[in-house]
């Protein structure tokens, strides 16, 4: 499994905040459905609420 680091924002109410996320994964795709997955479920927004920015591996 790899490490890589996910960056972007998400909507928090009537502003957009900032994130940054490691996430293990097996490539870049998965990385990107565990980040929407995870950011689903802590703070109950959806996928079009959530702009993936960035990407690299560790």
């Amino acid at each position: 499994m790899k490490n890589f680091v996910v960056t972007g924002t998400f909507k928090a109410g009537y502003s957009w905040a900032k994130f940054t996320k490691s996430v293990e994964s097996q490539n870049e795709k998965n990385a990107i459905e565990k980040t929407y997955s995870t950011f689903g479920s802590k703070h109950r927004v959806k996928r079009n609420q959530i702009k993936i920015e960035n990407i690299t591996e560790e």
